[in-house]
């Protein structure tokens, strides 16, 4: 396989070395802070989506129900987040940050930005739009291969 070729495969693999190299780099900066990977997707969830019920944060984080349930407790606990029913669906439970949430979780999520842009710096901005959009259309066709849709 040349390296200068068009073929996926070899792309899969520097994209999966370059992912790892800067989730590395990015947990890394994460640990001096105290939390964990999964607190923090939540954390910053909560922080850029505001208020959101239990069921609709485990999808965006990537978390099953039993581990969300689990997360949320243990931030509640530690005075991160708040719980409670739902106005409109007592069935429903919302999450919201608590000002000591917030006051953990801003200046974490702007180090942690800082960083990621640190790592993009050597793309142009023109660079960075296309690779998101050529990850998004990546990303959907697995989706839809994932899903038995042949399109």
């Amino acid at each position: 396989m040349k390296k200068d070729s068009a073929d996926p495969v070899h792309c899969w693999l520097v994209w999966m070395k370059a992912f790892q190299a800067a989730a590395k780099y990015l947990y890394a900066g994460l640990q001096e802070t105290g939390l964990d990977d999964t607190d923090f997707r939540i954390l910053e969830a909560l922080l850029n989506k505001g208020p959101l019920p239990v069921n609709t944060i485990g999808p965006k984080v990537n978390l099953t129900p039993g581990s969300i349930s689990v997360a949320i407790d243990r931030l509640l606990n530690r005075g991160l987040v708040s719980r409670v029913e739902s106005h409109e669906d007592r069935r429903v439970r919302v999450v919201s940050l608590t000002p000591k949430g917030k006051g953990l979780i801003a200046p974490v999520f702007r180090k942690h930005a800082v960083e990621i842009r640190k790592m993009f710096a050597d793309a142009s901005p023109k660079e960075v739009r296309s690779l998101e959009t050529i990850l998004k259309k990546i990303g959907k066709r697995a989706e839809r291969l994932g899903t038995g849709k042949k399109t």
